[in-house]
């Protein structure tokens, strides 16, 4: 079954009034900071965090009463699990989804308290989708693909409409790639709307299942690495999601793990929101400099996610201010008399630069028993901030080396 602009028309009346027409706002740091007229699609303030509730609530909707009875079953890493348990509950179907072992607690527990039977299993998508498949016709569930299902692509569409009608003016739109449905939902809706558009995929370097299908003419599998963008980690694209994609997509992108960081650490400063690193990756791009033709350009940013765990949302603020150089660790040889950290510490202070940790390291600090190893972590307020500090430490003969 294809999907047509008519698809995406029907599933935004199918929807309203369940799932929120986002807002679009624009954001005048982000705009500074990138050198575009920079809006942003906040489908993180959806009520389960993303944008997956789009079609989730359209498929959902579309079951027949036998199948609604029965249930509804999907593999998920969370945010279409979570779109298929929020919108389950609310029409009274059961859900059943199968997550990695490893997807993120917090989308594991809201799951859960949102009514669905949560089953963990594998280390991967790849091995919750063959597990799912089993249950699917072990208990008579219709499966319900979160990327390459038609009413799913249609729901995310709507998406895409919202955007031409809250920015009129928009040349360009940049949107995360995971399975596909996200983008060819949204392409499909802005191409037939405004062709003139620009609709721009990202991807994590980790995770370029587009790009390799691309490569390829086709979907073809990939390995996957670990990435911050966990909700774009799918091995595969959907065949019929890049289908509907590639002919409408102007360019792809992919971006790397710092620059993923970097982009949720700008969010939550300059936007004072939270996003997961799916949902930072077009931001990602405009950082990371993959985007040049977009200057002077008024542009959307899709933040289709904000399921993070606050613990690794700590670990992922600190990983982005070393991207930032705000902060920088290093190993010093000290003299272990009186007087040897004071001197170096003074050095430090002199500089403007704030001590965030010290460690000393005796055991293995070498034959010298009059010298230490320090393992030292500062506060800095720039890449040239940490040269400046690199020179003071050089020029009053502390031996150090950086370390990554």
């Amino acid at each position: 079954m294809s999907v047509s602009f008519a698809d995406i028309e029907a599933a935004r009346q199918r929807i309203a009034g369940a799932v929120a027409v986002s807002p679009c706002p624009e954001s005048v740091p982000l705009s500074e900071l990138t050198g575009s007229r920079v809006f942003c699609k906040l489908d993180n303030f959806q009520r389960t965090g993303s944008f997956k509730e789009r079609g989730a609530r359209n498929a959902l909707m579309l079951l027949d009463e036998t199948q609604k009875k029965r249930g509804a079953i999907a593999a998920s890493a969370g945010n279409h699990a979570l779109g298929l348990s929020y919108h389950g509950q609310l029409l009274g179907i059961p859900i059943t989804v199968v997550m990695p072992q490893f997807a993120p607690l917090v989308k594991i527990t809201t799951c859960r308290k949102l009514g669905a039977n949560v089953v963990l299993h594998g280390p991967d998508l790849a091995a919750a989708r063959h597990l799912a498949d089993e249950l699917a016709v072990q208990q008579n569930l219709t499966y319900i693909n979160g990327f390459d299902d038609a009413a799913i692509i249609a729901g995310q569409g709507t998406m895409g409409l919202e955007m031409l009608e809250q920015v009129p003016e928009v040349e360009a739109v940049v949107i995360p790639i995971g399975g596909a449905g996200l983008i060819a939902g949204v392409a499909l809706a802005i191409k037939t709307r405004a062709p003139q558009v620009l609709v721009i995929g990202v991807e994590p370097e980790n995770a370029a299942s587009y790009s390799a299908a691309l490569a390829a003419g086709h979907p073809v599998p990939i390995e996957l690495k670990p990435t911050l963008a966990d909700g774009l980690a799918v091995p595969q694209v959907g065949p019929r999601a890049f289908a509907l994609a590639k002919n409408r997509v102007n360019h792809v992108v992919t971006v790397g793990e710092d620059s993923i960081a970097l982009a949720i650490l700008r969010l939550a400063e300059l936007e004072k929101g939270v996003v997961e690193g799916a949902g930072a990756a077009p931001l990602a791009a405009c950082l990371e400099n993959k985007l040049p033709e977009l200057r002077g350009k008024t542009v959307v940013l899709a933040l289709c996610g904000g399921n993070i765990d606050p613990s690794v949302f700590c670990r992922v603020v600190e990983k982005g201010l070393v991207a930032d150089g705000r902060l920088y660790r290093f190993v010093a040889t000290i003299s272990d008399r009186p007087g040897g950290l004071a001197k170096m510490t003074q050095l430090i202070a002199g500089c403007g630069a704030s001590i965030k940790e010290i460690t000393h390291d005796r055991a293995f600090s070498g034959p010298d028993i009059t010298a230490v190893r320090v393992l030292v972590v500062v506060e800095t307020r720039d890449r040239e901030h940490i040269e400046e500090l690199q020179n003071a430490l050089h020029a009053g003969g502390v031996v150090f080396a950086a370390q990554s």
